[in-house]
């Protein structure tokens, strides 16, 4: 996956009217979508992890998204609980800027062994 793709929607997921989704980790429920954003080349999902990592923000590259259920309004990632929890903290003031995603990009461009398709048998 490069960089480019990790900020990319898949182009055959719907991510119209996403913000209030569920959000699934591959082991787990992590929250909901407080923020969606649909920049070309720099889109991204912020997710409430409410009590789960005490009610901290999350950023998660739209490019982990692996599927969307408007139905049950859920997003499904690509990445465990862990995997998302261990990422580099959420900031505020600064997650729109590039060296912030540029952090994150190392981070979840790596792909760890929730990854489909890097380090899974």
């Amino acid at each position: 996956m490069t960089s480019t793709d990790l900020w990319t929607y898949n182009t055959t997921i719907d991510t119209t009217n996403i913000v209030g989704h569920s959000v699934e980790a591959l082991d787990g429920s992590i929250g909901k979508i407080d923020e969606a954003s649909n920049d070309v080349g720099a889109s991204y999902i912020v997710v409430d992890t409410g009590p789960w990592i005490f009610g901290k923000k999350v950023l998660l590259p739209a490019g982990i998204i692996d599927r969307v259920d408007h139905d049950d309004e859920t997003v499904s990632v690509n990445r465990t609980k862990d995997e998302i929890k261990n990422a580099p903290e959420f900031d505020e003031t600064t997650y729109r800027e590039s060296t912030y995603r540029e952090q994150l990009g190392t981070y979840y461009g790596t792909g760890g062994p929730g990854y489909r398709g890097i380090d899974t048998p």
